[in-house]
């Protein structure tokens, strides 16, 4: 799979199919990679990259800090997550697209539309995260990391990071655990820089993406203002609250929501849910 350079980190991607391009953030929480569109959860069994690729142009990646991309220590927000997706656009020369989110993806979907309103033909919010439950794990999660650091210190991160292999799996190893795992000089300069100054970096980013009981990304402000064909899928467990779906429902006007129970939500009907909204807003864009 190729490689690109997009604000000094390097993203692993794939680009396949063609027609209209779909451009995907992956589940998988703070593993978002390429293979999560095929091995996790109900994306398994509709594994868009294989089935939507006969009519779209399906563009994913490994978010940074995630599967085999590169990473940075800094104070990482959605709109940092936007601006990787759309660098994404511009290294394949793609002005607009649509954006499809699955789980936390459709945090970096809506902070995409936002941030680049004019680049986006349309959004697809498929199980967004949020709620109660999920903002809570989020928070403890980096709780977790900061503890482990501030016990046992930056070269004993690098340690269990290449152990867990992720902050998904390992919550103490942290956010660049990944990175720390695929990158041998990013583990060294990782273990040698300040750990007062990380702490209160990573700390903040934490406070930063957890902000809300419910779906995590934009303001409500900011959504209430977009004018972007919108559908949204919702879930219904701890991580993809039904309130989170219903929040963004109703601060995003015109948006489509399939009010269907999760029990129900075959992958043939979430493809078809998927195919009509792409096909109908393609009319319009053409128009």
């Amino acid at each position: 799979m190729p490689y690109s350079e997009i604000n000094g980190i390097n993203i692993r991607y794939e680009v396949r199919g063609s027609g209209a391009p779909l451009l995907m953030m992956a589940p998988g929480g703070f593993d978002s990679t390429i293979e999560k569109w095929t091995t996790s959860g109900i994306w398994a069994g509709m594994k868009p990259l294989e089935t939507l690729t006969s009519r779209y142009t399906c563009i994913a990646y490994d978010r940074r800090e995630a599967g085999l991309s590169g990473g940075r220590v800094e104070r990482v927000s959605w709109t940092t997550y936007a601006h990787e997706a759309k660098g994404l656009l511009d290294v394949l020369g793609i002005p607009r697209a649509f954006v499809m989110g699955g789980c936390m993806g459709c945090s970096t979907a809506s902070a995409f539309a936002v941030t680049y309103p004019e680049a986006t033909l349309g959004m697809i919010l498929h199980w967004p995260v949020g709620g109660v439950r999920w903002r809570q794990n989020g928070l403890e999660r980096f709780q977790s990391h900061v503890d482990f650091v501030k016990q046992n210190g930056l070269d004993a991160v690098v340690e269990l990071a290449r152990k867990g292999g992720s902050f998904w799996a390992e919550p103490k190893a942290g956010p660049w655990a990944s990175t720390i795992c695929a990158d041998e000089s990013f583990a060294g300069s990782f273990a040698n820089q300040d750990q007062a100054r990380y702490l209160a970096m990573v700390a903040l980013m934490g406070q930063t993406l957890f902000d809300r009981d419910t779906a995590t990304g934009p303001e409500p402000m900011e959504l209430m203002a977009l004018r972007t064909p919108s559908v949204i899928i919702p879930g219904a467990d701890a991580a993809h609250a039904t309130s989170a779906a219903r929040y963004l429902q109703e601060c995003l006007e015109g948006a489509v929501y399939h009010d269907v129970p999760v029990e129900q939500q075959t992958p043939d009907a979430v493809r078809q849910w998927i195919i009509e909204f792409m096909e109908s807003n393609a009319v319009v864009e053409a128009a």
